[in-house]
């Protein structure tokens, strides 16, 4: 099987604009999607979506105006929410924030609009696709934290290029994080926090805490709850930007 997969089309009738004109090697959907998920994403996803992401709607890879998200506060950025259990609650906790939720995953997208269904919030984007088509278009220094919960490990030592912590992700994600912002990783997988420690500081991330407990304002995820369930102990990663 060839290891440079072509860009994958998303699923679902909602996410067709959004293919990646990037060679893209997660998962984009994965066990068949129920009712009420296509309903969800058939139905609120407009109202959610931050346009003007993919380059099938922005080929010429124009600046976003960021006045445009809902609220008026600090912008944050959850690198690959999941199930968006952690995005929820942080919108929910923190109402005077904007947040932007990236996740090419459609299910992990129905589960987040499942939750905010049931939870309605007023400070929440969405981008359901690859976040390298985001920081094309973020401005500069407009993000003053990034989250990146759980990443996908990529195990095998031939794909940690695809790594979300190597330069490809680390240096777009320097120039659209303010001076001071803070970068938090969390993950169960070792080999990813010691990739973590040497990569991000070299992009001009400053370590501040490598903590086995997690943040005073944390929300475990399913992803954890599995890991502590198998025994994996959480690595909890606290930078800061130069």
């Amino acid at each position: 099987m060839s290891d440079d997969p072509k860009p994958d089309l998303p699923p679902h009738p909602s996410l067709t604009a959004l293919r990646t004109h990037r060679n893209f090697y997660g998962r984009v959907h994965g066990k068949t999607l129920r009712p009420s998920q296509k309903e969800y994403l058939s139905e609120d996803l407009a109202t959610l979506r931050l346009r003007n992401v993919s380059f099938d709607e922005n080929p010429d890879r124009r600046v976003l105006d960021l006045a445009e998200l809902p609220g008026t506060g600090p912008v944050w950025l959850e690198v690959g929410f999941g199930g968006g259990e952690h995005l929820a609650h942080m919108a929910g906790r923190y109402s005077d924030v904007r947040l932007i939720g990236c996740e090419p995953f459609v299910n992990g997208v129905a589960m987040l609009l499942g939750l905010l269904r049931r939870n309605p919030v007023q400070n929440t984007a969405i981008h359901p696709g690859d976040v390298r088509d985001l920081f094309d278009v973020l401005p500069d220094g407009c993000i003053e934290k990034v989250f990146l919960n759980y990443p996908d490990p990529w195990p095998k030592a031939r794909h940690h290029r695809r790594r979300f912590v190597t330069p490809e992700h680390l240096e777009p994600l320097h120039r659209v994080t303010a001076p001071g912002a803070e970068f938090r990783v969390a993950t169960d997988i070792p080999d990813y926090a010691r990739q973590t420690l040497e990569e991000v500081p070299a992009a001009g991330f400053a370590l501040v805490s490598d903590s086995r407990v997690p943040w005073n304002d944390w929300f475990s995820t399913r992803y954890e709850q599995k890991a502590l369930r198998e025994g994996r102990v959480p690595q909890y990663l606290t930078f800061r930007r130069g």
